[in-house]
């Protein structure tokens, strides 16, 4: 005999996980620590940008599993997916661990893969296109949401100029912490939307090959990120890379010392 799901039983998987508000609670109280000169300001970037950074790592997966749910998968509830717990994805390393490592080693924001969509339960191409795309829009978006602010110059107002790197321009520490984090949001959506397998670019492009090609490409899988950062330690791919992503900075306004000072603010282990 088999039971129908309760209100209750669903109400519980859509139900925000106390790991995410502790989460939103830290981004919280170091942005204000930032905001109003609290405190050791290096330190306090360091942990805006880390929870920051978390805290779109949550949202970038919620919105594929969001996406799936309403594309027919209805077991991502059962799995915690919609929860925004960073601790129920089911690979850590790639989800949460490698992801946080590259962003402190090589200021690159680059989400690894961590819900497992049943794919069989959703039908029509474009539906598994729309999955795999949910996630860079909103890294875009939370992107826009950071840089929006700082192109405005409503943050301005502490001159850091005869501090960091001979800058003469006036730009708080908070605006600074809100570019380097917008960075990696840009640099999070552009670099997930390249077409190589276990991106989610590919996941875009995966439904409109052929089965063929599919069953090819599927053993690269699980190397696509790691790849993409091997190559993004080359010096050349790096500095295309980023020169899309300062680009991309300036459409919002914002100059991209804003994300050189910010980062380091950020690396608070290094003078």
């Amino acid at each position: 005999m088999t039971f129908a799901a309760t209100p209750r039983s669903r109400s519980e998987d859509r139900r925000i996980s106390p790991v995410f508000w502790v989460l939103l609670a830290t981004l919280g109280t170091s942005a204000w620590a930032v905001y109003s000169g609290f405190g050791n300001a290096r330190f306090g970037v360091f942990l805006f940008v880390v929870s920051g950074w978390v805290v779109s790592l949550c949202l970038h997966e919620y919105a594929h599993a969001r996406t799936a749910l309403h594309g027919g998968d209805i077991t991502v509830g059962a799995k915690g997916y919609l929860t925004l717990n960073p601790l129920k994805y089911a690979n850590m390393l790639l989800s949460l661990v490698l992801p946080i490592v590259f962003m402190i080693l090589g200021g690159i924001g680059l989400p690894g893969g961590s819900v497992w969509i049943e794919r069989s339960r959703i039908h029509g191409r474009l539906k598994h296109s729309l999955i795999s795309a949910a996630g860079p829009l909103v890294n875009v978006l939370i992107g826009a949401a950071l840089l929006i602010p700082v192109g405005a110059g409503w943050l301005d107002g502490s001159d850091l100029h005869s501090t960091f790197y001979g800058y003469d321009y006036d730009a708080s520490p908070f605006a600074c912490a809100l570019g380097f984090l917008g960075l990696l949001q840009l640099s999070a959506a552009l670099l997930n939307l390249l077409p190589i397998p276990g991106l989610d670019g590919y996941g875009i492009v995966e439904p409109w090959l052929s089965a063929k090609t599919r069953r090819a490409v599927e053993p690269f899988a699980p190397y696509g990120m790691l790849a993409v950062f091997a190559l993004l330690w080359q010096p050349e791919v790096n500095s295309f890379v980023f020169g899309i992503v300062h680009d991309l900075m300036g459409l919002f306004g914002v100059s991209t010392d804003y994300a050189t000072i910010g980062r380091y603010l950020f690396s608070f282990w290094k003078s």
